[in-house]
């Protein structure tokens, strides 16, 4: 994985994951858009159901939902969770307790008992395991993608998102997830707003297949855009379908791996 800041506008600069693949030129989307989109929300956030979910459901967009399995928002509002697979949402798996890395810089809130450095690979294939067999208890599905918490990999003795690859079509910012084109991966931070979101998009997608939008709280909860900014977005997406592909991730990787070389 190879970082790139990239300098977007005066205000704006964006930290891209960009992974180059192979065969990029002979890779085409559905109806010849020129790049596919895909909204992701993580962490199984109250403000996702509160705010995320009913402005797709507008906009008639789909997102994927990365969900974390120990948390109250996901036991006590579960209901709901389904109710969104079932509109066609995607519930992604982000492990059973979000384990990340603490010896990373700022990283002093990652609890010890939950430290990705001391967590062996086989401990954490065993908990992405048992994530999924909690997400087909809520939704029904068999086919899966994965966001590595923090976009760690490293676990005490190697590479757990490698370990795990074979239990997903898709695997967010992993080279052998989307072998086929390059891809662009942005974690969004606060307070950007509706432009900046669209800039990137727009700057990305002239230069990468996939653009992969990495939200977390909307209109509340931890790195919180505003739902305006979120909006914003939205429409823009929802009246450019002729440009861009804007589904679940799961949906995009089913299509990509469906694909064969020189098609």
């Amino acid at each position: 994985m190879k970082a790139l800041v990239s300098s977007v506008s005066a205000s704006l600069t964006l930290s891209l994951l960009l992974v180059a693949g192979a065969n990029a030129s002979d890779f085409r989307w559905p109806n010849n858009v020129e790049a596919a989109v895909s909204l992701s929300y993580d962490d199984t956030l109250d403000s996702q159901l509160d705010n995320a979910i009913p402005a797709l459901d507008r906009y008639g967009l789909k997102g994927s939902f990365y969900l974390i399995m120990d948390t109250p928002v996901l036991t006590e509002r579960l209901d709901e969770w389904r109710a969104a697979a079932a509109n066609g949402h995607e519930l992604g798996n982000h492990t059973l307790f979000h384990p990340c890395s603490r010896s990373e810089p700022g990283r002093d809130w990652v609890d010890p008992d939950n430290d990705l450095d001391q967590r062996s690979v086989q401990q954490m294939r065993k908990e992405v395991e048992v994530a999924s067999a909690f997400l087909y208890a809520i939704d029904g599905e068999t086919e899966r993608t994965f966001t590595p918490p923090c976009t760690d990999q490293q676990a005490a003795d190697g590479n757990y998102v490698e370990a795990v690859q074979d239990l997903f079509i898709g695997i967010k910012s992993f080279p052998a997830s989307y072998p086929r084109a390059n891809f662009a991966t942005y974690l969004v931070p606060e307070n950007i707003t509706g432009e900046e979101l669209i800039t990137f998009v727009e700057r990305a997608a002239d230069e990468y297949a996939l653009v992969n939008i990495i939200f977390h709280g909307i209109g509340g909860d931890h790195l919180s855009v505003s739902t305006d900014a979120h909006d914003q977005l939205l429409q823009y997406l929802s009246v450019t379908d002729d440009i861009y592909w804007t589904d679940t991730y799961r949906n995009i990787m089913r299509y990509v791996n469906e694909q064969q070389p020189g098609d």
